[in-house]
């Protein structure tokens, strides 16, 4: 049992560390915020602008990729893409050109949308339908999440934006990972055929996807496509905004605004594990609503608790907003057992990143008003993905099995052509 584990174990830690290299730049470019603010006195429309320019183009291009991965397998894509959204936030700080940091940090959103889809398929490979698993590797990317601000403090509070270029070391340990992670996951032992025919890993033993159980549930998937983006607006408005709104709510300077950020991110790490822990024992949508529904005070919190106790509502909105994070995608892919790739996709991808075309919206609302009452429509989202959420049934090939047991549609990449990996 002790060796199983260590085979299953092993790969979803690289994976993991190799996720936390790539997310740290979706935090990084939100932190980089205040400073182009500052350094370049950008408004906060075209501060946002850039949020959106990351946001946007990993929108558009992460749905295709997903779509790319249901067809081949692509394990390259997570070393390269990892080095690509890496450089693309490090040029950010090196020229003074609206249009060219536009450009680069878009760039970026191109590695980061080209990472996930495939990594979010070898990561089911790797867990063989563990929610608990598939929580730890999400806790990588909002371990990233929540070192963002920290690293950019200590980078560019120290060196200005010119200093920039430092913010690619990350990429390149992350792309060291993600190779060790394609070997390790390589390695792992396929589910012998026998077994599959047998039904002793939970599944029918169909090999084939027209013979399987498993049926796509567009309807299902739209609504919590739905929900996901109303959590996304939330989520990104407050990381794009936070920082500054915490500095003006509390009097702080700079320390203030980054420890909130820190808060953010960092009650995400221990969200995403719970939420594993806790779908194990409740199931996946209940815990998935009642995260929903705290978000709610939480958020109202945020924009109207003044003080230091304003901290401890962005711990509570973190956890409403992270806790459900990892069960979204094991969700989706259940919803579409025959087209992983597209569901990571659009939930890790599509749904998440349009949350960054609000955020000139929100900026060109804060320059009109005031930043407390710029964020203050986020208090209705939450409950309103929740709406979304109520009608939705578990997928109905969970049904043969305990939450957290093998699907029998998990096969290791190397059972199937390409064509036919799936979850």
């Amino acid at each position: 049992m002790s060796t199983k584990r260590t085979a299953l174990t092993g790969p979803i830690t690289l994976l993991s560390l190799g996720h936390a290299c790539v997310d740290v730049y979706q935090g990084a470019v939100a932190a980089l915020v205040p400073f182009f603010v500052s350094e370049r006195s950008y408004t906060y429309a075209a501060a946002s602008g850039i949020v959106l320019a990351v946001s946007l183009l990993s929108s558009v291009v992460q749905p295709l990729f997903g779509a790319l991965t249901d067809k081949w397998a692509m394990p390259w894509l997570l070393p390269v893409s990892t080095l690509v959204g890496g450089s693309g936030v490090a040029l950010a700080g090196v020229s003074g050109s609206y249009a060219l940091t536009l450009a680069v940090v878009a760039v970026s959103g191109i590695g980061i949308a080209a990472y996930h889809p495939e990594s979010a398929r070898m990561a089911r490979t790797a867990s063989r339908g563990s929610h608990t698993a598939m929580g730890w590797f999400s806790l990588g990317g909002n371990l990233g999440f929540a070192t963002a601000p920290l690293l950019v403090a200590a980078v560019i509070a120290t060196g200005g934006l010119r200093a920039s270029p430092l913010l690619v070391v990350p990429a390149l340990a992350g792309a060291a990972l993600c190779a060790a992670a394609l070997r390790a996951v390589t390695a792992l032992p396929a589910v012998p055929a026998a077994t599959r025919a047998s039904g002793a890993d939970g599944g029918d033993g169909g090999d084939d996807p027209d013979d399987c159980d498993g049926r796509d549930d567009w309807a299902s998937f739209m609504k919590l496509t739905g929900a996901i983006v109303c959590r996304s607006i939330v989520f990104v408005g407050l990381s794009a905004f936070i920082s500054l709104f915490v500095r003006q709510r509390t009097g702080g300077g700079e320390v203030s605004g980054t420890a909130a950020l820190f808060v953010l991110y960092l009650g995400g790490a221990v969200g995403t594990v719970t939420g594993g822990k806790l779908a194990t024992r409740y199931g996946r949508l209940p815990v998935v609503r009642w995260s929903y529904a705290l978000a709610v005070p939480a958020v109202a919190g945020v924009v109207l608790v003044p003080g230091p106790l304003l901290y401890g509502c962005v711990a509570l909105t973190s956890a409403g907003l992270y806790v459900p994070f990892s069960l979204h995608v094991t969700l989706a892919q259940d919803y579409l057992p025959r087209r992983v790739g597209t569901a990571s996709g659009v939930t890790l991808g599509l749904a998440v990143s349009i949350g960054g075309v609000a955020s000139p919206l929100i900026g060109a609302v804060a320059d009109a008003t005031s930043l407390r009452t710029a964020l203050a429509p986020l208090i209705a989202l939450p409950a309103l993905g929740w709406f979304l959420l109520r009608t939705l049934n578990e997928p109905e090939m969970l049904d043969a099995g305990p939450i957290g047991q093998l699907s029998p549609h998990i096969h290791p990449p190397h059972v199937h052509p390409p064509r036919t990996t799936r979850v």
